[in-house]
């Protein structure tokens, strides 16, 4: 018996549908989803910043997927003023432990956080933007945090980012080539899910020294 080794577009296109339905955090019934040559779509509209990423994230889980284009729209339920989204924003970074909220500025505009200031580690700006996401009134987040420059040398950061990978033995990490320049990561080379991208560009991201990643990383999940 022959099995197909690839997904047509409908086939994605259906996917990604049930992908979302069983995702608790998207409102599936206001996004649309259009598939050309693996490319995914989103359009519509839901309620939180936070629904809008998940419905991102929810379409780059599905095998076949190659990239996603996200249109949605983000439409707050009530009235949230900046002022009162900005507290929330403040609370929420507050709480989160892995923060020094301290030493982050926000500016809130008619939905729009932008965060400023200086961080430890590269991680701590996606922690900041996640802790920010779902706050209700928001509708998009700028980062501009900077990440303190370390005195790390090029070799020390490339050895801990693939050591790190060779230790999590469901990576290949000899498909995954990384090269370092002044603090910034590249990453360079093929995987086989959106899944396996992300978890390898976080693990470069809470290495000690590096200011920013660079991500060109191939997906082929039929390679």
């Amino acid at each position: 018996m022959t099995y197909a080794t690839t997904k047509s577009d409908s086939e994605i296109q259906l996917d990604v549908l049930k992908e979302l339905k069983w995702y608790s955090r998207v409102e599936e019934t206001d996004v649309g989803v259009e598939v050309d040559d693996g490319i995914v779509t989103l359009t519509g509209t839901v309620s939180t910043y936070g629904a809008r990423i998940s419905a991102q994230d929810a379409a780059h889980h599905v095998k076949g997927v190659l990239d996603v284009v996200n249109d949605i729209e983000v439409r707050p339920s009530g009235r949230q003023t900046d002022t009162e989204i900005a507290v929330d924003v403040r609370y929420a970074l507050e709480h989160h432990v892995f923060i020094p909220s301290e030493r982050i500025r926000t500016t809130v505009s008619h939905g729009l956080v932008t965060l400023e200031g200086e961080v430890d580690l590269f991680r701590d700006r996606a922690d900041a933007e996640y802790a920010v996401r779902h706050v209700k009134g928001v509708i998009g987040i700028v980062d501009k945090l900077t990440v303190i420059k370390r005195g790390v040398s090029a070799g020390e950061i490339r050895q801990e980012i693939e050591g790190a990978l060779e230790r999590q033995a469901e990576r290949e990490a000899d498909r995954v080539q990384v090269h370092v320049d002044d603090g910034q990561v590249t990453l360079k080379g093929t995987v086989r899910s959106w899944r396996e991208k992300r978890a390898i560009l976080g693990t470069a991201s809470h290495a000690p020294g590096v200011t920013s990643v660079v991500d060109r990383l191939e997906i082929a999940p039929y390679s």
